[in-house]
């Protein structure tokens, strides 16, 4: 062999060496961000502080929670989608922004299902419809009366143009025939402590409500899910009066599209361990009726795409757009 040709097997050899030395690289190499598209007290904040926690007390991880609310979650969708694919910057989002916001914002500076991959399910919950206390109703059926003949029509709050909240009380207004006014906050949160406050009348809420339910100062009166509330069994759904009617949401992990697959796996895996933990459910659910998701891949990217598709033409059937 000659000088030149040991020259060039060494360099390959060196190359090699390196580029598998980047592979075996140990995951995390730094602090994880997890960026959040609302403000804090809402079930994507719960639980990405719960993960945080955990990842921190199991493995040593240092898991960095950023709040991003803005423009309904499209600018920490934009900033995690063009970060560096290497598992460092992560988001938890809820379903309406993977599966909704495409649908109703003209442009939101990436494609959600090809400039993001889906690291792992996270957890489900439904919705409830509540009330301020100060609205004379106690039931459903009430409610739908009262606000059929209320003049002017009755304030509802959302987390945002577009967001899951105006969407599912949209879908209402249509199934009831009623006229409610729309007023959107940045999260769930600002928009519940609106409600409490009697600036708005009603909302469709999350789990992070249950506590204002439970100290009496919303009145909880129908569920939006497709089966009734395990936290509130005796509620009825709203499907129950109009058939069809469901809105269940989802939270779930996403990272960069491109991230390495081995990273990809690594955090499924560990955030699937956690899931399957007794104190992290309890944990979870402390906070409302939020419970643990676990999906495969496989079924994870079913339920996006089969969101995707319906929401889209929901979306489409009641002319929902924001600025």
């Amino acid at each position: 062999m000659t000088p030149k040709a040991i020259g060039l097997a060494l360099m390959l050899l060196a190359a090699l060496g390196a580029t598998a030395a980047k592979a075996q690289a140990p995951f995390p190499a730094r602090p994880i961000r997890m960026l959040v598209t609302i403000p804090p007290g809402g079930a994507p904040d719960i639980s990405a502080r719960l993960l945080a926690h955990y990842l921190q007390e199991a493995h040593g991880w240092s898991v960095v929670i950023e709040n991003r609310p803005g423009a309904n979650g499209n600018i920490a969708m934009v900033e995690v989608a063009k970060a560096p694919p290497d598992g460092h910057t992560l988001i938890l989002a809820a379903d309406s922004a993977i599966t909704i916001n495409p649908h109703v914002y003209g442009k939101i500076g990436i494609d959600t299902l090809k400039d993001l991959v889906p690291v792992a399910s996270v957890a489900t919950n439904q919705f409830t419809l509540s009330v301020n206390p100060k609205v004379p109703v106690n039931t459903f059926q009430e409610f739908i009366g009262y606000a059929r003949n209320a003049t002017p029509p009755l304030p509802y709050a959302s987390g945002g143009n577009g967001s899951q909240h105006q969407l599912s009380m949209e879908m209402l207004k249509q199934r009831a025939g009623i006229d409610l006014l729309h007023v959107p906050f940045r999260g769930a949160a600002p928009a519940t402590q609106s409600t409490v406050a009697g600036d708005t009348k009603v909302l469709f809420s999350g789990s992070a409500s249950a506590p204002l339910i439970a100290s009496g100062q919303l009145r909880v009166l129908a569920a939006s899910g497709k089966q009734r509330s395990k936290r509130y069994p005796d509620l009825p759904t709203v499907g129950e009066f109009y058939p069809g009617f469901a809105v269940d949401i989802w939270l779930g992990v996403f990272a960069p599209a491109s991230t390495p697959e081995p990273i990809v796996t690594t955090l499924r895996g560990e955030i699937h361990k956690l899931l399957a933990r007794p104190d992290f459910a309890e944990r979870l659910n402390v906070s409302g009726s939020l419970e643990p998701l676990i999906l495969s891949p496989a079924e994870f990217s079913t339920l996006i795409h089969v969101d995707y598709d319906k929401y889209g033409k929901i979306v489409r059937d009641l002319a929902i757009k924001a600025d």
